[in-house]
């Protein structure tokens, strides 16, 4: 029995070793089974590939990307900038990269965010230019010719050469206005061996303003209301774009107002409504008008602006006749330069107004149909005419302030805005005045004499020699006719010899009344300042003359001698030429 225990205990014993044995075989099968199954799970890369990964780890330096293989690839992070300068991932993202480098053996993986988009960029443009299809991007530099046209964002993308010629519509004044600017242009040219694309904005407009056309010409009508975009701004309007088809808006059809130039209402680009005035549909042409969207101001003018009525307007133009005042918008009225004012003389309106003064004026004529409408300033006050007779009568004597001297006379301050004139001949009765500032200076207060007044032609004449009696009046009396004067003389001409008895009073000796043989000419004769006795012979106090004679008063002392003598003996021996020659020489007078 113990025999048979130990048997059986030994063939149990060998059969364990045997079951192990089996076990341990089948352990080392299954562990090289294992690695050659992990070794055919692990894929098979390429340098250039593109595969899909997941982002593992984003650091500062790079980022951890896992594509399946025994360890993770790395890629730089600055490949992950976007356009706002941030990372654009973040870990658990599923994203492509390209494989640039793979050492199987030691397991080092280099890939390419960058490179992987850019490919399916290029991908992406290959296919456009082939289809004919638009691509979006972005204008972002100027570069000789044209500018660069970037397609796609950071981190990737491709610069496209877009020529100037194919930019916009029309010449391109200032490319620097569309830097920045995001559109879609159409690919005309693309070589991806060479990393070259040419693409055209022009085309793509060109066929939007066709298609636009196309549109606006089967529904464009005269009088409608319609939107419309600014495109062009010169001298005498603005063209304004209605879709495919440009209009004028002329500067006259802009406001009922004045309208200094389009530019003051309107600039390039806006955005506007306007009415169709006119359409030729064969020609193309359009004529737009903005102030025909609403009333003509003028069609009640007549009731809102009655003559004879007082307005308040802004003035707004002037000109050498008058000053524009707008009554309103679209409304002006003139101010003529005759009616500014009762008293002044204006030359032009800058003595009175400015552009941009408020003024009052009270309305003189309207005409609606012609659109005209005449304003008077002074009207808003008195005609001070109106009252000067009443208080100047002709006689009254007013004292004033000098507030002009001229070569005619002197002008007079009276009253607000009237002056009066003392001419140069009402200023002294006996003095030869030259010129008025002998006497007189501006500012200086005199006194004169109101002469006349003429209301219709607003003028006001004075008198100063009028304050003191008239020294002619008296002439007669003290130089009655046949007497004997003594005077000095003040000039001496061809035709006679000016003697002034007194100061103001001068007296003429005519060239037929110096002697008893005819004088040609009494210069040389006598000089000026030389006293001298003549007969008044004749005298005219209205018209200030005064005659005189030497002869006459020769001839009068020879009688007066002739009858002495005649008065004497008979029997004297002495004759009568010598009588006469020594009374003559007595007296002092040459014989002749």
């Amino acid at each position: 029995m113990e025999k048979l225990a130990t048997d059986t205990q030994e063939k149990l014993t060998e059969q364990e070793e045997n079951a192990q044995s089996a076990q341990n075989d089948e352990e080392l099968v299954d562990m090289s089974q294992f690695e050659e199954y992990f070794e055919q799970s692990i894929p098979s890369y390429h340098p250039g590939q593109i595969i899909q990964g997941k982002v593992v780890r984003v650091g500062n330096e790079t980022v951890l990307i896992d594509i399946g293989y025994k360890s993770e690839g790395q890629v730089p992070a600055r490949e992950f900038i976007d356009e706002e300068d941030k990372v654009c991932v973040q870990p658990g993202d599923t994203i492509e990269v390209l494989l640039e480098r793979w050492d199987p053996e030691e397991g080092q993986l280099r890939l390419s965010f960058v490179k992987a988009l850019r490919r399916t960029l290029w991908n992406d443009v290959m296919e456009a230019y082939e289809n004919g299809t638009p691509v979006k991007g972005k204008i972002v530099n100027r570069v000789k010719g044209g500018m660069s046209f970037q397609i796609g964002k950071r981190p990737a993308s491709l610069l496209a050469f877009l020529p100037l010629s194919q930019l916009d519509l029309g010449p391109v004044k200032d490319p620097n206005d569309y830097l920045n600017q995001e559109c879609e242009c159409l690919i005309i040219k693309c070589n991806r061996k060479r990393q070259n694309i040419v693409v055209s904005r022009r085309i793509l407009l060109e066929k939007e303003r066709e298609a636009k056309r196309k549109e606006t010409l089967a529904t464009l009508e005269e009088g409608q209301v319609r939107e419309g975009v600014v495109k062009n701004i010169t001298d005498y309007g603005a063209f304004v774009d209605l879709g495919g088809i440009d209009g004028l808006l002329h500067v006259t059809d802009m406001s009922w107002g004045r309208v200094d130039h389009p530019s003051k209402l309107l600039k390039v680009g806006d955005t506007i409504t306007v009415k169709v005035l006119s359409f030729d549909k064969e020609a193309g042409k359009v004529s737009l008008g903005i102030k025909q969207l609403t009333e003509d101001p003028w069609s009640r003018v007549d009731e809102k602006y009655p003559e004879g009525s007082k307005v308040t307007g802004s003035v707004v133009s002037l000109t050498d006749y008058g000053a524009f005042v707008e009554l309103e918008e679209g409304v002006e009225g003139l101010i003529h330069v005759s009616e500014m004012s009762w008293t002044r003389k204006i030359r032009h309106p800058k003595q009175m107004l400015a552009v941009g003064d408020m003024v009052e004026a009270v309305v003189l004529k309207v005409d609606k149909d012609a659109k005209r409408i005449s304003l008077g300033l002074k009207q808003v006050e008195p005609n001070p005419w109106d009252v000067v007779e009443e208080r100047y009568p002709v006689g009254t004597v007013i004292e004033g302030t000098v507030k002009n001297v001229t070569d005619f006379g002197v002008f007079v301050g009276i009253a607000e805005g009237i002056d009066g004139l003392v001419h140069v001949s009402d200023l002294s009765w006996n003095k030869r005045i030259k010129h008025p500032k002998e006497l007189y200076k501006k500012g200086q207060t005199i006194q004169a004499v109101v002469l006349n007044i003429d209301r219709e032609k607003e003028r006001f004449s004075l008198g100063v020699k009028q304050l003191t009696p008239d020294p002619w009046e008296s002439v007669p009396e003290k130089f009655p006719v046949g007497s004997e004067v003594t005077g000095t003389i003040t000039n001496v001409t061809d035709f006679g010899i000016f003697v002034e008895l007194e100061e103001g009073i001068e007296g003429l000796i005519h060239v037929s009344e110096i002697g008893d043989k005819k004088v040609k000419s009494p210069v040389g004769l006598y000089e000026v300042g030389d006293e001298i006795k003549a007969k008044v012979i004749n005298i005219a106090p209205v018209e200030r003359r005064i005659g005189l004679s030497i002869k006459r008063l020769k001839e009068d002392e020879e009688k007066v001698l002739y009858e002495e003598y005649a008065t004497k003996s008979k029997g004297a021996a002495t004759t009568l030429g010598s009588l006469l020659q020594e009374e003559l020489l007595q007296k002092g007078l040459k014989t002749e």
